[in-house]
């Protein structure tokens, strides 16, 4: 049995005294906010978007690098949701050169691989998605910041791998209990005029 409640409203007493309801919530998503914010890794470093190549990667940068926001300004659309237990979901876009680009996740040779692609992100999602992801505080005494698992599979979070120079972004499995410095992340705000909290 479970402890999560679910709200609905009668509508009337019908006959032998039976309730009808009207407008049961289901699954669905609805974009409720977006917030603009860069992405911090454990080693203060920003997560930056390069579509030409195909790539995003932390990556160290000035502070006139963060204000032109050149693929690292995300929009971090939070919805609402009718399973609150499973962290606040969350989509990720980008804007790099007039183009807007969202992260998702898809299946390649056997192993899940962060993509971003060009396009928007829904105001609803009527289902799963790929591009879902959980927002949940990373440790209970650290509620500056995040882990991010995967929607549509428990356990998968977004983390970064070093590869050579880069320190890409992947989805790394990890057990509930499991502590992983590398899927630490914090939401930052680029702009004074922002006043909003995530």
């Amino acid at each position: 049995m479970s402890a999560e409640e679910i709200l609905v409203h009668a509508v009337e007493l019908g006959k032998n005294f039976c309730l009808y309801f009207d407008e049961l919530e289901c699954d669905a998503l609805c974009k409720e906010k977006t917030l603009l914010r860069v992405l911090r890794n454990v080693k203060s470093q920003l997560l930056v978007v390069r579509p030409d190549l195909n790539v995003a990667a932390f990556e160290d940068v000035t502070d006139q690098e963060m204000q032109s926001g050149k693929g690292m300004h995300f929009s971090i659309h939070c919805y609402k949701t009718t399973t609150p237990l499973a962290g606040m979901p969350v989509a990720f876009s980008v804007q790099v050169e007039n183009k807007s680009y969202y992260m998702c996740c898809e299946r390649e040779s056997g192993e899940m691989i962060v993509r971003f692609k060009e396009g928007e992100v829904p105001k609803e999602i009527p289902g799963e998605s790929n591009i879902i992801f959980f927002k949940k505080t990373f440790t209970s005494c650290c509620s500056t910041a995040f882990k991010f698992e995967y929607s549509m599979e428990q356990g998968m979070f977004l983390a970064f791998e070093e590869e050579g120079y880069l320190r890409k972004l992947i989805l790394k499995k990890l057990s509930e209990d499991e502590v992983d410095e590398t899927m630490k992340m914090s939401l930052c705000k680029f702009s004074q005029n922002e006043n909003h909290n995530l």
